[in-house]
């Protein structure tokens, strides 16, 4: 028993040397050391502390600081960087450079206190702009789970981000016998994160206002993540999905969660289209009462649920609610689609 409690001790003074989300290093940033300790020592919350808040305030310094949650998590965990050696890697994913008034806004949402005057005027400026979403837009979208924005990003931005996409899986346009060596190891995603014409797209005004006029509010914080490459099936390639499937845990009282993508290229309905359940954030308790106890909803045969590919053109952004079945689709056309994941959520 003796030996029991000193073990116990022991463990809790372990767990309570974890430092504090104020501690900061050169760059400034709240929560930061905090994250790098933790995950490098692969070190366990103490007992008293929240983890919905600390997952909260993890993902609001990645994604403030432009990083992408998987990339990052993966090489702290995998490489375990001494503190100056992640805050380098961290400047370098940014360019080698962070702006004053994205540390200012990250310390605040942390710190818990005001916004600086800069990013007030910012986040007022997507309030009093004009809306992306007009009022069909809005009743289709709580009548249906997903709604689609026209021209959400420019054409020009557009093509530079498809081209960077060629250019990162070393693939030619012109030459489908290059489309598919690219997928081995992810399937139809691609592991691109940084490049500026991506940073480009998700700065686009019209992205921040549809995302704040569904949430209710600007103040968000846009995700860092990956692209996908969907080429048409041949043979020896079939379409590996994902196919229909939640990203979230389905459950009756599902909070608002949304996610969201923009078309690189002009994607047909049989292009391998984003496809959904319309509607089915509505149906979500009615049809989980209806299962049996112990059957599991993310296992049950999705197709019969009635998904349908919704087609775009260059620059369309889709958003969904996380309650709708969706997922991509086989591609039976020419052409391959190419889009980029974004989506906004309030702290």
């Amino acid at each position: 028993m003796a030996g029991f409690v000193i073990f116990a001790m022991r463990e809790l003074k372990k767990q309570s040397s974890l430092v504090t989300s104020k501690e900061v290093g050169p760059l400034g940033v709240f929560h930061l050391k905090r994250l790098w300790s933790r995950v490098t020592a692969h070190q366990p919350l103490p007992l008293t502390e929240d983890p919905a808040r600390e997952w909260t305030f993890d993902r609001v310094v990645i994604h403030g600081l432009g990083l992408a949650l998987e990339e990052t998590l993966q090489y702290l965990a995998q490489s375990t960087p001494t503190y100056a050696e992640f805050e380098q890697w961290v400047l370098q994913k940014n360019g080698g450079r962070i702006a004053d008034e994205i540390i200012s806004r990250i310390n605040s949402a942390v710190g818990g206190t005001a916004y600086s005057d800069a990013v007030q005027r910012a986040l007022q400026t997507i309030d009093l702009s004009d809306p992306v979403l007009n009022a069909e837009d809005l009743i289709f979208w709580q009548e249906n789970g997903y709604v689609k924005v026209s021209r959400a990003v420019s054409e020009e931005q557009c093509r530079a981000a498809e081209e960077a996409v060629w250019d990162f899986i070393a693939a030619d346009p012109c030459a489908p016998e290059t489309w598919y060596k690219h997928s081995d190891r992810h399937g139809i995603m691609v592991q691109l994160f940084h490049h500026p014409a991506l940073v480009a797209n998700r700065q686009s005004q019209r992205i921040h206002k549809a995302f704040a006029q569904i949430w209710g509010t600007a103040d968000l914080w846009m995700t860092i993540d990956r692209v996908s490459f969907n080429p048409p099936e041949r043979d020896g390639w079939c379409f590996p999905g994902p196919y229909l499937h939640w990203d979230t845990t389905l459950r009756a009282d599902l909070p608002l969660g949304v996610s969201g993508l923009v078309y690189l290229t002009d994607t047909a309905a049989d292009q391998g289209a984003f496809r959904c359940v319309p509607g089915f954030h509505r149906r979500i308790p009615v049809w989980l009462k209806a299962l049996s106890p112990n059957i599991v909803p993310s296992q049950q045969d999705l197709k019969q649920l009635g998904a349908v590919p919704i087609a775009g053109k260059r620059g369309d952004l889709i958003i969904w609610h996380h309650g709708l079945p969706h997922g991509s689709g086989r591609n039976s056309s020419a052409r391959p689609r190419i889009v980029q994941y974004m989506k906004m959520y309030p702290m």
